[in-house]
């Protein structure tokens, strides 16, 4: 039986398993879909993986963001 879908929000911080390149592993979801926006809390670079990939990675969630949150770009 599949795993339920982590509940994600807008504004969430999580840390990923693997750093990013310039050294930071902490990344703010921005957006959300089929495909989830994170952007690099150290270098401000945005990158989008599919949901399957990114609920794969994450390690843990540093900070919760609100249901309600709007994107902040």
């Amino acid at each position: 039986m599949p795993k339920p879908p982590i509940e994600i929000y807008i504004g969430d911080v999580a840390q990923m398993r693997k750093p990013h390149p310039c050294g930071g592993d902490t990344w703010r979801v921005v957006r959300l879909g089929a495909e989830i926006g994170i952007r690099c809390l150290k270098c401000g670079r945005k990158v989008l993986l599919p949901r399957a990939t990114f609920e794969r990675r994450v390690k843990r969630f540093v900070e919760r963001g609100s249901a309600t949150a709007t994107p902040e770009e």
